[in-house]
């Protein structure tokens, strides 16, 4: 792992609570976390559970994020990137990631992740490469709409995010081949 913190220089905001019944903060990730598309045994690529409350007033709307700080690029790896979730919904379920989003709530959508597909890609770093974060974030938005698309990128989504971020919290799981 490097010591790449994917929110240095980013303004400081309050935390909330984040929880997941798919994920432990600090622990190892599942299997199904893992990328079937890419290769890597036994995984699904099925984007895990998220539960969050907590956020401050004056929420209207979520982001969530799924990143991978250490992969061997300049910039890390995008795995998952969702916009537009209302400010009433309160988890997304297993499996929400799919290359439908059918478990998205409604007017919420997926942007492309790193691989170039709108859903949860699963890990796969590359083989002897060492441990690597996967950090999925629930950011707490001032603005109903983040005004992306589809077609956007999850960086732009990111710069986008940072100007209208109130709170974020994030889990931290790790994971290696």
């Amino acid at each position: 792992m490097n010591s790449n913190d994917p929110f240095a220089g980013l303004p400081e905001v309050p935390g909330f609570t984040l929880t997941s019944s798919t994920v432990t903060d600090g622990a190892t990730l599942p299997p199904a976390q893992y990328s079937g598309a890419m290769g890597v045994p036994g995984g699904a690529d099925v984007s895990p559970q998220l539960s969050w409350s907590g956020a401050p007033e004056g929420t209207k709307s979520y982001a969530v994020t799924g990143y991978d700080p250490d992969a061997p690029t300049m910039s890390g790896f995008w795995h998952w990137a969702v916009a537009d979730i209302a400010a009433s919904v309160t988890e997304l379920p297993e499996g929400a990631g799919d290359a439908d989003g059918s478990g998205l709530p409604a007017g919420a959508f997926q942007l492309r992740n790193d691989a170039g597909t709108a859903q949860f890609i699963g890990a796969a770093p590359p083989a002897g490469h060492g441990p690597h974060r996967y950090v999925f974030t629930v950011h707490a938005l001032g603005v109903e709409k983040i005004e992306v698309t589809a077609q956007s990128t999850p960086a732009y989504l990111g710069f986008l995010v940072s100007a209208n971020v109130l709170a974020r919290q994030s889990l931290v799981v790790t994971g290696e081949i």
